[in-house]
């Protein structure tokens, strides 16, 4: 198995078994019967996919999240959306290539979409910043979602926006701020979607939206947990105890009222089966928008505002002795 996670090897040694069988019947099919051995391990491998993936650690959605061979932004451009058009650039700067966005069409409506964009090599890595965006890439967003009056669907994986003097200098956390500003306001519907990592102010500068849609092993948090782990363990090897603290897994969010669905994905991950999570994230997507295109856009607008307001309450209860 390439790109084989870490509790992922006892698949991985059960496909090793499977393939040696094949092997041995190709070589020695004259007076030896391997199908029912053969049958047993296949069963075996599916009951023990089903097993681990069923019971995954928080910190095992992250490893998922981040899994090289999974489904980024244009992967669902050119199979959830058709006829995407990308347009570029800030007018401003520069064209910002950790975040793409244009027209597309979602069974045939006209939307925007925009979302964060990872490579699959160092060099297309490179080329988008390991999916970190600079001011320009959220000043080209903003561009975007305020410039057409269509309805706005953003698709968010990025580890955090770009930390590096060059951003700071062209003023990040103030473009980050005058996206979350102008997208309270926004009078069309918006959804936003996690797709794979949502990393702080880096995801939530696309991400304020009428609905929050999250992939069933996608994470959304303030901090990653390794961050998070250096901070309150002095150690990044405690990642997956702060994975688990930080309640940042689909279900947790989903509880929590932080994200509004759950989009679930194929046994093992969407990076399994893209075409079975496109259909599956269209059909969300779809649903969604019908519902948001029969409130008006006065009661959008309240209800966007309410449901970001209410995030962070929490009841404080008072011991009999404090009492």
């Amino acid at each position: 198995m390439k790109h084989q996670l870490e509790f992922e090897k006892p698949i991985a040694e059960l496909q090793s078994k499977l393939e040696e069988l094949r092997k041995h019947r190709e070589t020695h099919s004259i007076g030896v019967n391997f199908e029912d051995e053969i049958a047993t391990i296949e069963r075996k491998i599916a009951e023990t996919r089903k097993q681990i993936f069923s019971n995954l650690t928080a910190w095992q959605r992250v490893q998922l999240a981040r899994h090289p061979r999974r489904p980024f932004t244009l992967d669902y451009l050119q199979t959830t959306f058709t006829d995407f058009s990308e347009l570029h650039g800030d007018r401003l700067f520069a064209d910002d290539r950790a975040i793409v966005g244009g027209f597309a069409r979602l069974d045939g409506r006209k939307v925007v979409v925009i979302g964060t964009q990872k490579g699959r090599d160092t060099k297309e890595n490179i080329r988008r910043n390991f999916g970190s965006a600079h001011p320009e890439g959220y000043r080209k967003a903003l561009r975007l979602a305020d410039k057409f009056a269509l309805p706005i669907i953003t698709l968010i994986d990025t580890a955090g926006a770009y930390p590096g003097i060059g951003a700071e200098e062209r003023h990040i956390a103030e473009a980050i701020a005058v996206n979350l500003r102008e997208m309270i306001l926004f009078a069309v519907p918006i959804i936003a979607v996690v797709i794979g990592e949502g990393g702080s102010g880096g995801a939530l500068g696309i991400g304020v939206a009428d609905r929050v849609l999250i992939l069933e092993n996608a994470y959304y948090s303030v901090i990653s947990p390794e961050g998070c782990a250096a901070i309150l363990w002095k150690d990044r090897a405690a990642a997956s105890k702060a994975a688990e603290a930080l309640k940042i897994t689909a279900k947790d969010l989903l509880e929590l009222g932080l994200t509004d669905e759950v989009i679930p994905e194929p046994l093992g991950g969407a990076h399994n089966d893209l075409p079975a999570t496109a259909a599956t994230l269209r059909q969300h997507l779809l649903r969604n928008l019908e519902e948001l295109e029969k409130v008006s856009a006065t009661e959008r607008l309240d209800r966007r505002y309410t449901k970001f307001r209410s995030h962070g309450q929490y009841l404080e209860k008072q011991t009999a002795a404090a009492a």
